[in-house]
């Protein structure tokens, strides 16, 4: 008989994030390894929510306006995978992904405009936020009514911490950009050089704490050479995540769990956040990245998917034209922006807010793709949204109805 699954690291929701030595939110190849996992060991990890428990189940905006970004995301780890040297791949099989269960709630939030805003921060300037609650793997909002479907429980990110030299070329490459778009996107925060303020370096004390809060890559985008924040909801459970090792050990961290999440996580908080237990099981291939030709993560989804049918999404489409007629040279982000503003202006006729919408496209199982990028001066995209996860029928053929589906959370100032 297998044995007892072991508890590799937990966490506690009533400790400040920030003072919890298991965790850390910096990537760098210094931040002290937390514990040993030997190839071929399943583990279970304890993992605080993204914004180390900021945000409270309540029926206001005001903690979504007011979060901390720079205390946000929370990861565990990192852990060493005994025997891992750089050139591996770390194989990284997700068996199960589950919130606590004395804590059995997510959240989906809108960031204020001067605070994180989102992709659609133009046009919904105000923090919102929409509570939901867990059922075993269906969820619902009293914020957001007439939904119920299954969650695609996920993490948003996992990697392996980047060696010297990687985190060397993450910080050039970024600070380039900034300084290459002054001009360009004056207005934009384009990139997130290291910050020194509310780094934390897990176990790190002294001068090593402050030359990683100093150098350390902020973990809010995903990179070529080890994931991080990818926020893929098909990294499930039953997936296979193939990570570069870039140094000794591996050093492996995870965080950022999410209930449900639609395909680009629109709001920014967009998915529904969650504190949770995640169990995986570790191998390794030895030399894979030469072996394999595999210098950047690759993935096998597992078996878990939205059971909805082919025929049961409701479609729109995106293109390089914004919504005041201007023309843009291949933009799928212009094109995603406008197929997701189509789908919200559509749903209002049934009775929802603009907000609602906005946040239940952000965490609902959408599926979200580029139909086409070779056709000049337009790419289109397209935004499926599953029809069956409503109580009424939100089909083309039916008539629209305004229903009283209340309102969610929103800031006043």
């Amino acid at each position: 008989m297998p044995g007892k699954i072991r508890t590799a690291q937990t966490v506690s929701l009533d400790i400040p994030a920030a003072e919890q030595p298991g965790l850390h939110n910096r990537w760098h190849p210094d931040v002290p390894t937390i514990g040993s996992i030997e190839p071929g060991e399943t583990v279970k990890i304890e993992c605080v929510d993204w914004t180390g428990g900021q945000i409270g189940n309540n029926d206001s905006a005001e903690d979504v306006r007011t979060v901390d970004l720079t205390k946000i995301h929370y990861l565990t780890g990192p852990f060493e995978i005994k025997g891992a040297e750089p050139g591996d791949l770390l194989v990284v099989n997700i068996t199960d992904i589950q919130p606590f269960e004395d804590s059995p709630w997510g959240f989906t939030g809108i960031f204020d405009r001067k605070n994180g805003g989102g992709f659609l921060d133009e046009h919904y300037p105000n923090a919102a936020k929409a509570i939901w609650d867990f059922d075993g793997i269906y969820c619902t909002s009293r914020h957001i009514p007439g939904v119920r479907f299954a969650g695609l429980i996920h993490p948003g990110i996992l990697g392996c911490a980047p060696s010297h030299e990687v985190l060397a070329e993450w910080n050039r490459r970024e600070a380039d950009l900034i300084s290459a778009c002054v001009h360009s996107h004056p207005n934009k925060v384009v990139a997130q050089p290291p910050l020194a303020v509310n780094a934390h370096a897990g176990q790190a004390t002294g001068d090593l704490k402050a030359k990683i809060a100093r150098e350390g890559a902020r973990t809010i985008p995903g990179r070529p050479e080890h994931g991080g924040n990818v926020d893929i909801n098909n990294i499930s459970r039953g997936s296979t995540t193939y990570l570069p090792v870039h140094v000794p050990g591996a050093k492996f961290s995870v965080g950022d769990l999410h209930f449900s999440q639609g395909d680009g996580e629109i709001s920014f908080c967009g998915a529904i956040e969650i504190a949770g237990t995640i169990t995986i099981k570790f191998d390794l291939i030895k030399n894979g990245v030469q072996s394999r030709a595999i210098k950047s993560p690759v993935f096998r989804p597992g078996d878990v998917a939205p059971n909805f049918g082919p025929g049961r999404y409701l479609t729109f489409e995106g293109f390089s034209v914004d919504e005041n007629g201007k023309q843009h040279f291949l933009d799928a982000t212009v094109a995603y922006r406008q197929a997701c503003l189509r789908a919200i202006e559509y749903l209002k006729q049934f009775g929802y807010s603009g907000e609602q919408i906005y946040l239940l496209l952000s965490c609902a199982p959408i599926k979200g793709s580029i139909a086409g990028i070779v056709d000049v001066p337009n790419v289109c995209t397209t935004l499926g949204i599953p029809m069956d996860i409503f109580d009424f029928d939100i089909s083309v053929e039916a008539v629209p109805k305004k229903r009283d589906l209340g309102s969610c959370p929103i800031s006043s100032v």
